[in-house]
């Protein structure tokens, strides 16, 4: 039997083994982590033909080189990226969103995301990885998930368990949108902030900073003033929430972000706008938009609907 597998040339930036992620392990310290943007990942594994919560591979802004060793195999990227099948008989410009065919010795460039920060990869099959508490999915802070817990890295060996041909040729035709206002639920420290802080927060802009990863996104702005002290008796926190610590700059938790939190939060993101939230790169303008429950729940569902009639669309 042939042993299929990449050979990791070139890591990336932060790449690692994402899944849909796991449940119910807050009291123990461990979030919900999984894959930053669910819809790109969800359609990676659909035109692929996989389960949706198979592992891919999930990169930020510069992705991976890989060598293929092996029987041919069918793989797809999504997300808005740049990325080239090195073949025999020379380059060929790949396209997001469409199945591509990878023989021996031939090498997938995955160059860098285009004004956005993940990409996904997926291939029609398996990645051999380890699951621990029914996720693979990769917290590189708290060495949980695939690959002892660790980025990808260089020299390293992919290998895969199993592959699947009978798709191909799938394709979807789609384009990433862009976002500018976000959406949010007021938090359950609303009150603890200054008028101004509140009008400051909804009707100022904010700059994504650099300093923004799996765990949190750092904001720049006019400063969100608190009316109490900054620091207040840790409690639990969920994905999406925004803090505001002594300095007045937004803080939004992302999918890996730690469980308890001590600064006052202001409001949450709503569900149905994280995806794009997470590809909005440094230098990134937004402006917070205030909604109520029970639009945010409507929104949600409508962005899975969404969702369910892209894969429809996949042919």
């Amino acid at each position: 039997m042939i042993k299929n597998y990449f050979e990791v040339i070139r890591p990336g930036i932060n790449t690692t083994f994402q899944d849909l992620g796991r449940n119910n392990l807050y009291h123990i310290g461990i979030p919900f982590s999984g894959a930053m943007d669910n819809r790109n990942f969800i359609l990676a594994n659909s035109i692929a033909g996989n389960k949706e919560n198979t592992p891919v591979i999930e990169f930020a802004y510069q992705g991976p080189l890989l060598k293929f060793k092996g029987e041919k195999i069918n793989f797809n990227i999504t997300g808005n990226v740049s990325f080239n099948l090195i073949k025999k008989e020379g380059p060929i410009e790949g396209n997001c969103y469409q199945n591509y065919t990878l023989e021996e010795g031939d090498q997938l460039d995955i160059l860098s995301t285009n004004k956005s920060v993940y990409g996904y990869l997926a291939i029609c099959g398996n990645f051999e990885v380890q699951f621990q508490w029914n996720s693979c999915s990769t917290n590189t802070k708290a060495n949980v998930g695939a690959n002892n817990g660790k980025k990808i890295e260089k020299d390293q060996l992919i290998n895969i368990l199993d592959i699947h041909s009978e798709n191909s040729k799938r394709r979807l035709e789609y384009i990433n949108t862009k976002i500018e206002n976000i959406r949010v639920i007021k938090g359950t420290n609303f009150d603890y902030f200054s008028d101004k802080g509140k009008k400051n927060f909804f009707e100022k802009y904010f700059t994504v900073t650099k300093l923004s990863d799996r765990m949190g996104m750092r904001l720049e702005g006019d400063k969100i003033e608190s009316a109490v002290n900054t620091n207040i008796k840790s409690e639990g926190i969920i994905k999406g929430v925004i803090q505001v610590p002594a300095d007045g700059n937004p803080i939004i938790m992302l999918s890996d972000h730690g469980t308890i939190g001590g600064y006052p939060k202001i409001g949450v993101v709503i569900s149905a706008d994280y995806d794009k939230l997470v590809q909005l790169p440094p230098g990134s303008k937004i402006k917070f938009q205030e909604i109520e429950l029970p639009e945010a729940e409507m929104l949600f569902k409508l962005y899975q609907m969404e969702t369910k009639n892209l894969i429809l669309k996949i042919k």
